[in-house]
């Protein structure tokens, strides 16, 4: 017999089993031995009331012996089946390689930057020198932009395709099993790039190709079917089938297809700031405890308000986590954040942002790049603000929202450094107007939130893409060019890590379908 229940339990017996197996047949008004095995579903924190628990979805079998197995995905060998070219090793390039393995497909994969590894020298330059590889970064090189901002995998996009087969497939390749039931499941910075390097074995093991330092340059369209694509040293790939998979800060792809004259659109995004507060700050909010206990992680917040029918919220926000410097060009400011997987640096920081419509933008109904220029501005204010070296334009909250100068800024996690400066200078004044709007309104929400303790570091703009590379629905080509699939969050159809990865799975399974 089968049952699902719910279950309530306190942080401390959390990692119990024999209790948790005692509570269950407690509820379920049966003996612990009747019961033959548990496996939970989904388990989440609740700090809704006073008392923080764990609720837990279990599903618990009764009187009846159970052997829980996973299904097991059927790689084929595909050394010498027909290419599929994926541009960019991101999460929907590299899922789109493996799902191109499960149906026969050899996939030949061309990232612009460096195997994960390779990328830490250059971004230790980054970090120490405020030098920026403009091939290898943050964002460019194997695994994507999510390989060193910590691999946050929450989303919503179970209408999509296979969340879960997206997070067993991580499991398969190094990932802790407790993302297959967290409701907020993170992998870690630390952890990432060895799940990144089994996947890129397993692709190379069953015949696909993955070339690294191999920048796509052009693209070969004959009677506008494609033909192939064309790397910077002037070798072409052959291919009729291109998963454009090369992530949202690619600019020099969305510049090609403007000189191609081929249909790209201008895409709403957001931009903002990164708010670093003391992880203590947070707990103590949303433990409602003065010192959080040892039994649960370091806490987490989302918060989002209505400035003049404008929305402003918190994005990609890091529990003991760092600001980075995520900066893909010379002179630019660009930060996000990470966390190590044991979320155990003494800071939290969020993206804290505003929606950035094409009505905000002159010209942007009818030029597709004003919005990515708007970006670019905005990012090189910053840069000239900081000074230099990736110094970064910052001031504290309550500064912001009063308009004073910060005499100083509090100790953070920002590696090349901050330079107190009036952040009105640096945003866009709508933008400027709904944070110091909402920042206030996030501090009745959030006790604590709105201190002078908490910086704000500009400028976070990576959001999302500000241009969309348009394709069929149906089909997921371009509507120009038959064999070309615009994929992920570079194309504007995904927003983060396992939203990429199912685009990437879904453009093959197209492919699929055709052949």
């Amino acid at each position: 017999m089968q049952k699902e229940i719910e279950l309530a339990v306190n942080p401390e017996n959390i990692s119990d089993d024999h209790f948790i197996l005692r509570q269950a047949a407690a509820q379920l008004k049966v003996t612990p031995k009747r019961i033959q095995s548990l496996q939970i579903r989904k388990r989440s924190i609740d700090a809704r009331g006073r008392k923080v628990v764990y609720r837990l979805r279990l599903v618990v079998y009764i009187d009846e012996a159970v052997t829980l197995t996973v299904p097991k995905i059927n790689y084929h060998d595909v050394s010498k089946s027909q290419p599929v070219i994926i541009i960019g090793a991101g999460p929907a390039g590299l899922f789109a390689a493996l799902q191109c393995l499960e149906l026969g497909f050899k996939p030949v994969v061309l990232e612009r930057g460096k195997a994960v590894k390779d990328r830490r020298r250059d971004l230790a330059a980054i970090n120490k020198a405020g030098l920026v590889n403009v091939e290898s970064n943050y964002c460019f090189g194997e695994g994507g932009a999510g390989t060193y901002s910590d691999g946050k995998l929450y989303t919503r996009s179970n209408k999509r395709g296979d969340v879960q087969k997206v997070l067993q497939i991580l499991v398969d390749h190094g990932a802790t099993p407790d993302i297959l039931v967290d409701a907020r499941p993170h992998i870690g910075t630390n952890k990432l790039p060895h799940i990144i390097e089994a996947i890129r074995e397993k692709i190379i093991l069953f015949g696909g190709e993955i070339r690294f330092d191999s920048k796509v340059v052009d693209m070969v369209v004959k009677n506008k079917k494609l033909q192939g694509v064309v790397l910077h040293n002037g070798e072409e790939v052959v291919g009729n089938h291109v998963i454009l998979a090369t992530g949202h800060s690619a600019r020099d792809i969305f510049y090609l297809f403007e000189r191609k004259k081929w249909l790209v659109e201008a895409k709403p995004f957001a931009l903002g700031v990164r708010i670093e507060h003391p992880q203590e700050i947070v707990d103590q909010a949303q433990y409602h405890c003065s010192i959080r206990s040892e039994h649960l992680p370091p806490a987490y917040y989302s918060l989002v308000e209505q400035i003049d029918n404008r929305g402003v919220f918190s994005f990609c926000m890091c529990p003991g986590g760092i600001i980075a410097p995520c900066a893909t060009g010379e002179r630019e400011i660009v930060v996000n954040g990470w966390s190590p997987s044991k979320r155990n640096n003494p800071y939290a920081n969020s993206g804290t942002v505003v929606q950035v419509n094409l009505e905000d933008v002159a010209g942007a109904h009818t030029n597709p790049f004003a919005l990515l220029a708007f970006q670019q501005q905005v990012e090189r204010k910053a840069y000239d603000l900081g000074g230099g070296q990736l110094v970064a334009p910052a001031q504290r909250m309550i500064d912001f929202v009063e308009g004073k100068l910060s005499a100083d800024l509090p100790i953070n996690s920002y590696k090349p450094g901050l330079k107190s400066v009036q952040l009105e200078e640096l945003l866009p004044n709508f933008i400027y107007k709904a944070l110091k709007g909402a920042l206030p309104l996030f501090g009745k929400k959030m006790q604590g939130y709105y201190t002078n303790e908490a910086v704000l570091v500009g400028v976070e703009s990576r959001t999302s893409s500000p241009i969309r590379i348009p394709r069929d629905k149906d089909t997921l080509q371009h509507p120009e060019i038959e064999g070309l699939y615009p994929c992920g969050e570079g194309a504007g159809y995904a927003g983060g890590i396992v939203s990429a990865a199912i685009d990437g799975m879904n453009c093959v399974s197209r492919i699929g379908d055709r052949e």
